[in-house]
């Protein structure tokens, strides 16, 4: 263990590829995110969309887990779970929020905080029709962060959900669909050499956005 503590210490990576500065940011951090995004997808990074998604329990207990992102607009960052899930139980009872994307072969992060609200089931219902036939039976086959005796049990109810719903049309489970995070705070972070690292903040202030630099 202590060959593998010191392993561990001499991991190292100096970042130096770009910088970032107030003056050239977006004064909207939803269009600077979309710049970013692009860029993410410009530079094939693997699964850009993908993002660790924080909850809490009402006391504050913490859980993350990657998730992807569906969709980004105005009115905030959108997901999909199962309502019934560990995560969903947790949003219903602290809506709180954090997200965050990391995109290393860019040197970057985003960091987003902010409240989750539930779409509307026309909404869900929306984009659970864009999904494969094979994604919409797995949302109606598990009930997502609930003890099974064993991977049998999954692969059987999918079976004979398969036969009961044969076609593409497979209808949305009501205990699955989207949240959709509004943003309180938005910070970018660019890697830089010393790890003196560039990172900028937007706050929501009075329905306005305040941008500061933060220290590394």
């Amino acid at each position: 263990m202590e060959d593998f503590r010191l392993y561990i210490n001499t991991l190292r990576h100096d970042f130096a590829k770009q910088t970032l500065s107030k003056k050239d940011v977006n004064i909207n951090p939803v269009l600077q995110f979309e710049k970013w995004f692009k860029e993410a997808v410009d530079s094939q990074v693997n699964e850009p969309n993908a993002m660790t998604v924080a909850t809490a329990t009402a006391d504050g207990k913490p859980s993350a887990r990657i998730l992807l992102l569906r969709n980004f607009n105005e009115s905030g960052f959108v997901f999909y779970t199962n309502y019934t899930s560990r995560k969903g139980t947790e949003i219903k009872n602290n809506p709180s929020c954090a997200l965050l994307f990391f995109w290393p072969e860019l040197e970057r992060q985003v960091r987003i905080e902010g409240v989750l609200f539930k779409q509307t089931a026309f909404d869900s219902d929306v984009y659970f029709k864009s999904r494969p036939r094979t994604s919409k039976l797995g949302a109606w086959t598990s009930q997502q962060s609930h003890v099974i005796a064993n991977r049998n049990v999954l692969d059987e109810e999918y079976q004979k959900l398969s036969a009961q719903f044969p076609g593409e049309d497979v209808p949305r489970p009501q205990n699955w669909g989207g949240y959709t995070l509004k943003p309180i705070s938005i910070e970018f972070w660019q890697g830089r050499p010393s790890r003196l690292h560039d990172r900028i903040l937007y706050t929501k202030e009075n329905n306005a956005w305040k941008i500061e630099r933060l220290a590394p």
